[in-house]
């Protein structure tokens, strides 16, 4: 056992890296093997480049747009922080800049072999997408593992151990700053798009969904590409990155002699790499129902986690660690483990339960829209804000447990753990837009109604499964902000002891200051979602007005005579993404910065903000992802024939409902995630700067 945990904790980083590796590979492998697959008629191919075309060229003009503004932040880090951390602000950039990328490449090969799987079978078109999508798992986790434990590796050996942890910090923020970017920016490019082609298309029009005759229709499925899978990418490989550097951040501040705490994190990462290849194995040869199929994904790479960390853990730590005076035996760091795995299965279950079409609240908000488009939406409120009680007290027991088990460290492991299975839950996730633009590509090719039938019966999953993976990130940014409060408090102690200082601060609710914080860190989320709401609803505004413009100019539009011209809606929607993305962005950082720079406001104010942001951003941003999710599928429901079907009294009810919901599950909600860890993360980095 000795010789084991000795070798282990030698080649725990460069194993953490092998996995890493291997998932990437398997992420290329699965490449290889969708761009073989056949890509349909002319018509077919001439849609998906179109939908390729508009998401290539948003992509491009954000980067230069998010670009400007990290090279400012690199200078500032550069001159005002260390060297260190400015690199690792460019890599953990890049490396979030890439992940979205690469993912967004492949939905978009991905979408149109769907639409032809499609024509053979519901598990052939399912195989397809779950495929596209896993390819984005992968990355997301390969290259956040790679990076994270390459950077630490490489400074480590330069700058010293203890340099090369606070140096992390900076490759946190780069991915946070860039994840907010993308999850704004893309988030309000696909619901203007969206809910722009719906007011018009649908409900003026008694257009179909995705009907060709939409001036909307291609902005509508590039936005679905830029915002679920370019943005849901950069959002949780930030959380990962985050959690792991938060993690590693927790043990050498409270655990410094013991080496195997640094190391643990990075070895349940590189197993749970091995866990999501099987997950994905699983998925490509049953023969069980859609959801099914997927949720048994998720159960096998869970199951494989489970039963590797055993050894793992023990093998690290075969006498166990002393946290707080009081001994803790690995089992009971193993248990911490698997608070995170559970906490996973019970997010997504609750998640599911709120927004799926076979479940109560869905329904409650259809049969809502019977009686008219107000208690459509007065229902919606309702369920969403329904849905924040479960999720919040089962992360309160979760984080009982694993304090119990370990203490914060423990908390840090169970947030690592959960993160670690961003593998296959992100393949869920980016398996719904897939589906989603194979079923617009069907309608607008005029495809057999069956094809049709295939593709919405994989996009009502897909919905869901996007709802869950919102869900799954935002519950564990929850978990994950309050590990980086930790740290902030202990970095804080660290730094004020370094300086030959007495740590004199008092973060208790009896301190005026501290109430101050909670106030101005409760306001935060309200404000950036105002921001991100109205951003939505003016962009959304524009292209509602050049769809009127195009069918009145244009009348030979509705007969099919005349084509839509679909690019200038492309380039509103995408003008509009990254005008209103950076004031919301920039939110965060002026909040911290200002608390920090004004005096009599200082640390202790600032420790109260990192709380209220914490908590009243966990609750408005599961109110509003799974509202939105539940609008969304209570439109589905009734449009698969339920309560007078699509046109009906209660379908034009429920097609506002979803224009509301849109912007506040793709949008605002999924970005109150990563803004909580810039607010956290920014809070850490300025320590030495300004206290």
């Amino acid at each position: 056992m000795g010789f084991l945990a000795l070798h282990l904790l030698d080649c725990g980083v460069p194993l953490s890296m092998v996995c890493a590796a291997i998932g990437l590979l398997a992420a290329f492998v699965l490449i290889m093997l969708i761009k073989q697959l056949p890509t349909g008629n002319e018509r077919m191919r001439q849609i998906a480049a179109a939908v390729q075309e508009g998401a290539k060229a948003y992509l491009n003009r954000q980067l230069i747009t998010i670009s400007t503004v990290a090279v400012v932040i690199f200078i500032l880090l550069w001159n005002f922080k260390d060297h260190p951390s400015a690199i690792g602000f460019v890599i953990g950039a890049f490396c979030s800049l890439s992940a979205g990328f690469i993912g967004m490449r492949v939905a978009v090969i991905t979408n149109v072999r769907t639409t032809q799987a499609a024509t053979n079978s519901l598990i052939a078109a399912l195989r397809v997408a779950f495929n596209g999508g896993a390819v984005t798992g992968l990355l997301v986790v390969g290259l956040a593992l790679l990076a994270v434990s390459i950077f630490y590796t490489v400074a480590s050996n330069i700058i010293g151990h203890d340099a090369a942890v606070r140096s992390l910090i900076g490759l946190a923020l780069g991915a946070s700053l860039i994840s907010v970017f993308a999850r704004l920016g893309g988030g309000i490019y696909t619901k203007a798009a969206d809910v722009g082609a719906d007011l018009v298309g649908k409900i003026e029009q008694g257009f179909e969904e995705d009907d060709p005759r939409n001036p909307a229709t291609i902005a509508d499925n590039v936005g679905d590409n830029v915002g679920d899978c370019a943005g849901m990418a950069a959002d949780v490989f930030e959380t990962y990155a985050v959690s792991l550097i938060g993690a590693i951040l927790v043990a050498a501040l409270t655990l410094s002699g013991y080496p195997a705490a640094i190391v643990y994190p990075f070895v349940l990462g590189g197993i749970s790499v091995l866990g999501a290849i099987c997950g994905v194995l699983y998925v490509n040869v049953t023969k069980a129902k859609p959801a099914t199929a997927l949720m048994g994904g998720v159960l096998t790479s869970a199951i494989v986690s489970a039963i590797l960390f055993w050894p793992a853990t023990h093998y690290l730590f075969p006498t166990g660690v002393t946290i707080t005076g009081a001994v803790r035996t690995p089992t009971q760091l193993y248990f911490a483990s698997l608070v995170g795995l559970v906490m996973t299965a019970v997010v997504v279950a609750i998640t599911n339960y709120y927004t799926s079409m076979r479940y109560a609240p869905v329904q409650k908000i259809a049969r809502a829209s019977e009686t008219g488009h107000a208690t459509n939406i007065i229902a919606g409120l309702a369920v969403g804000q329904h849905a924040t009680a479960l999720p919040v007290g089962f992360i309160g027991i979760a984080i009982l447990l694993s304090f119990h088990f370990a203490g914060l460290y423990g908390i840090a492991i169970a947030v690592m753990s959960m993160l670690s299975m961003a593998g296959i839950i992100i393949s869920l996730d980016s398996f719904g837009p897939i589906t989603d633009n194979a079923g617009g590509i069907a309608v607008m090719s005029k495809l057999p109604k069956e094809v049709r039938t295939v593709t919405d019966q994989l996009d009502a999953v897909g919905n869901t499964m996007k709802a869950v993976t919102k869900g799954y990130a935002i519950a564990s940014a929850g978990l994950a902000a309050l590990v980086l409060f930790g740290s902030y408090v202990e970095e804080l102690k660290a730094h004020v002891t370094r300086n030959g200082e007495p740590f004199v601060f008092q973060f208790s609710l009896t301190e005026p200051k501290v109430i101050i914080g909670l106030f101005l860190g409760g306001l935060l989320p309200f404000i950036f979602t105002a921001f991100s709401m109205d951003a939505v609803g003016k962009a959304a505004g524009a292209v509602v007005r050049e769809v009127r413009r195009q069918l009145k100019a244009k009348p030979g539009i509705l007969t099919g005579q005349d084509t839509p011209d679909y690019g200038t809606c492309v380039d509103i929607v995408t003008k509009a993404a990254l005008r209103e993305m950076i004031v919301p962005a920039l939110l965060p950082l002026v909040f911290v910065v200002a608390v920090a720079v004004i005096k009599p406001l200082g640390p202790v104010v600032l420790g109260g903000l990192l709380v209220g942001t914490i908590v009243t951003g966990l609750f408005v941003a599961i109110a509003m992802t799974s509202g939105g999710g539940a609008w969304d599928n209570a439109k589905k429901f009734i449009e698969e024939g339920n309560l007078g079907g699509k046109g009906s009294f209660a379908h034009q009810a429920a097609v506002t409902g979803d224009t509301v919901g849109d912007p506040y599950k793709d949008t605002a909600g999924p970005a109150i995630n990563p803004m909580i860890k810039v607010v956290n993360i920014v809070a850490i980095l300025i320590i030495p700067i300004f206290f």
